[in-house]
């Protein structure tokens, strides 16, 4: 098994690990509080791998780290769980899936990667493939909760890019515990203000925000920033489409959800998109990207 090929099987298990985000919510955590749960995903999962690495980033560092925190923490946690509230039916899941397409553009524009028509059609496979998913039909529809997916996926996007752009001189840990910590910060006075306290949490509680902080959270992003700095974005993007096949695999085997024949056909063409768009890239030399030295501004 070469390198290469570790590095995507390695990261495509932090998208896969983010699809039981959904049955952990709903079963285990308390209703109708995304900005607190968004919070305590990212909060205490930053502030445990900053005692771990012991290390802040210099000054220079601290407007791109508050940014990236932003982008893909408190930004698109915000507007995914907005998204999940006003838009049932799989609606926000499918308008999410836009993501890797927005990627292979964006990248174009900040790294100076070409634009395949090879990654665009697979990204655009891969969304046909989510929507045949989620997608049923009395999906509803809502102009802020439209309006929120859309902001999900363009905060993924951007954050997937830059934070393949700005590459501090520093580990993956450290990296993610920065922007954790970052992303959590930016979240509590929003939370604070936004939302009521919690109630008393059970144990199914302190289960649910166990698993989303420190497996769903730190282990994830740890290895999803790990391939974002080995991997081209437009190989790593599509590798998220294996969240809602995680998705529907655990309310079916889980919960007892019923799989339908549209939807095992949706996770094969899931699967196909993720290859083509793998095909895309493979023999094409990643981008060479200049990272700032420490002391840049």
């Amino acid at each position: 098994m070469t390198s290469r090929t570790t590095d995507i099987l390695l990261t495509a298990t932090a998208p896969a690990v983010w699809g039981s985000t959904y049955i952990v919510t709903t079963e285990l955590l308390p209703a109708n509080y995304p900005l607190t749960v968004a919070l305590l995903r990212a909060l205490p999962a930053g502030l445990l791998l900053l005692a771990i690495v012991r290390q802040l980033p210099e000054r220079a560092w601290w407007g791109r780290i508050l940014l990236l925190g932003a982008l893909n923490f408190s930004v698109l946690w915000a507007m995914l769980f907005l998204a999940a509230y006003r838009l049932p039916g799989g609606v926000a899941a499918t308008i999410t899936s836009v993501q890797p397409l927005f990627v292979v553009f964006l990248a174009s524009v900040f790294l100076g990667s070409p634009v395949r028509a090879l990654s665009v059609v697979a990204a655009v496979v891969g969304i046909g493939g989510v929507a045949l998913l989620v997608l049923t039909p009395n999906a509803a529809l809502d102009a802020l909760g439209i309006a929120a997916a859309i902001a999900a996926a363009v905060s993924m996007a951007f954050g997937t890019v830059l934070s393949r752009r700005w590459q501090p001189p520093v580990s993956a840990l450290t990296f993610t515990a920065w922007q954790l910590t970052a992303g959590g910060l930016l979240l509590l006075p929003v939370a604070l203000l936004l939302e009521p306290p919690l109630p008393a949490l059970t144990l199914h509680n302190w289960i649910g925000f166990g698993w989303l902080g420190l497996v769903g959270a730190a282990l994830t992003y740890i290895v999803w920033f790990r391939g974002v700095a080995r991997l081209e974005p437009s190989t790593v993007a599509p590798l998220a489409f294996l969240s809602p096949v995680t998705a529907v695999i655990l309310g079916w085997a889980l919960l007892g959800q019923a799989l339908s024949t549209w939807q095992v056909l949706g996770i094969l063409v899931v699967i196909a998109s993720i290859w083509l768009s793998q095909h895309a890239q493979r023999g094409a030399q990643a981008p060479k990207v200049r990272t700032a030295p420490a002391g840049a501004r």
